[in-house]
């Protein structure tokens, strides 16, 4: 009965007297779904609260309890869930930063808008980890004050806070201005030199995997450095230099930077690892010259990612489509095309160009329906989900390219009920076309019953309001629970089925 309690707990068609006694009733997993009903009350919520205090924080961030349905003293963590959207009350903020649970407090830090005093208050907090999260969000002024901190961690958070001033974040890295750390996370509990075990059997360790000391606190600096590489407040002329740096990790942080000299670039251009050349040929900040230089790089993953480059010229894009799997996208350049250029594309002897185009959704009907008829099956493969298909077209297009394009043509969201139900009695068979046209909106319970049979479609199937209601009601003793929920979130269950269910508890 559980797994049916909780699909029931989803299902939209049911009523508020029954939403009332799921409550009465609800434990943990039931309250999950309750608490994202969108009919869900007022006077709901509050109920589901009390019957389970856990659902308040989830609640709380759907917007069904408001401050005057919270007192912190007994649901500290919806407060905290309150207060992260700006809509708690300020003394809840007070009372959270004297907590003694270590991790409430870390929640409270990086709430927006919190007082001053209490900001000054987790800035002095005795656990590291909560001044460093205070430090990850805090302000420009606290930031700039919390990169003197004596502890490493702290100051990693720092770098890592996109508020943190520029002039602050260059000290950071030039390790200028600041004195130096006393203390890291691996000294505070190990005699050092230490480098932490990457196998470390420990269950109750929580220090990174090779965290090491030896009283230069040598991890958590690169780690600070490697956040303020990373992060773009930090100024260009401060990073620059590193883009030679024997650290892999600190060379990897430049190339997603978007205001990197052309030079630079270059340099990371030909680096050994291919991460770091894959990242910056997805950089907007990358110029022509480059992008047809990565576009003859070795490494598949950095011609893939160089596809979706915003600006990449179409010649090259469609070099790219030949020779590299793009996925079945649309790709950004092609998403930007001008009239004329998807024209051209469309009506390119080359059909890789034609299959980058076909994957927009708003083609003009003309350039359309000419794709319909392309030879080339990636083509009509791209093109099968568009809307304004006929049925006619569409079928023509099974008959001419047969399994290759199947399941796309039963994503189409014109696809007619006759159709789905061809589609799904084809042979041989195409097991993902059972999956689409199980969530096809226009699906028949004749397909849907066809679809049942198939164990991966079977709990998509069991959810669609078009299965009839009998069908709908023996699924609720299916042996995988999965198809249970789903028939029980079925809003085509009767009503009567329903209101036995949840009052038969």
């Amino acid at each position: 009965m559980h797994h049916i309690q909780c699909g029931l707990a989803a299902n939209p068609a049911l009523s508020s007297e029954l939403v009332d006694r799921l409550i009465s009733i609800a434990d943990d997993d039931i309250a999950t779904g309750l608490a994202c009903r969108a009919d869900l009350s007022r006077a709901q919520a509050i109920a589901l609260t009390e019957r389970v205090g856990e659902s308040a924080v989830q609640l709380a961030y759907e917007g069904r309890l408001t401050a005057a349905d919270i007192d912190p003293s007994v649901r500290p963590d919806a407060a905290l869930a309150l207060l992260d959207q700006e809509v708690g009350r300020p003394e809840w903020a007070r009372l959270l930063a004297a907590d003694p649970v270590r991790e409430r407090r870390e929640k409270l830090a990086p709430c927006p808008g919190l007082p001053s005093d209490v900001v000054d208050t987790l800035a002095a907090d005795p656990e590291v980890r909560v001044v460093a999260e205070l430090a990850l969000w805090t302000t420009p002024d606290v930031a700039t004050r919390l990169a003197t901190h004596p502890h490493a961690e702290v100051r990693r958070a720092v770098a890592g806070n996109e508020a943190t001033s520029p002039a602050t974040l260059a000290a950071l890295l030039a390790g200028e201005g600041l004195p130096a750390a006393r203390r890291c996370l691996v000294c505070d509990r190990e005699q050092t030199p230490f480098v932490h075990d990457r196998q470390c059997p420990r269950l109750d360790c929580d220090l990174l995997p090779g965290a090491s000391c030896d009283g230069s606190h040598e991890s958590t600096v690169h780690a600070m450095l490697e956040a303020a590489l990373r992060n773009p407040a930090t100024p260009v002329e401060a990073v620059v230099g590193f883009v030679d740096h024997p650290s892999m990790l600190l060379r990897w942080a430049l190339a997603t930077r978007q205001d990197l000299p052309q030079q630079a670039c270059a340099r990371l251009a030909s680096d050994p690892t291919p991460g770091i050349r894959a990242d910056l040929a997805e950089n907007p900040a990358i110029d022509d010259a480059l992008i047809r230089t990565l576009s003859d790089d070795r490494d598949p993953d950095v011609r893939r990612r160089l596809a979706h480059h915003p600006r990449v010229p179409l010649d090259v894009l469609t070099h790219l489509a030949r020779t590299t799997r793009t996925g079945a996208t649309l790709l950004p350049r092609i998403a930007a095309s001008s009239p004329a250029e998807v024209e051209e594309l469309a009506k390119s002897p080359d059909p890789a160009a034609r299959m980058l185009v076909a994957q927009r959704r708003d083609l003009p009907p003309e350039t359309r329906n000419r794709l319909v008829d392309d030879p080339d099956t990636k083509v009509v493969k791209a093109l099968a989900p568009h809307p304004g298909l006929t049925e006619t077209q569409l079928r023509a297009m099974v008959h001419r390219h047969g399994v290759s394009v199947l399941a796309k043509v039963a994503t189409n969201p014109d696809a007619p009920p006759a159709l789905l139900e061809d589609l799904v009695r084809h042979e041989p068979p195409v097991q993902k076309v059972f999956r689409e046209v199980a969530r096809h909106r226009r699906a028949t319970d004749s397909a849907l019953l066809v679809c049942l049979a198939d164990k991966r479609a079977r709990p998509i199937a069991a959810g669609h309001p078009a299965l009839p209601p009998p069908v709908i009601e023996d699924l609720l003793t299916d042996a995988d629970w999965q198809v249970v929920e789903a028939a029980a979130a079925n809003p085509s269950l009767p009503a009567a089925v329903t209101a036995d269910l949840v009052c038969r508890q």
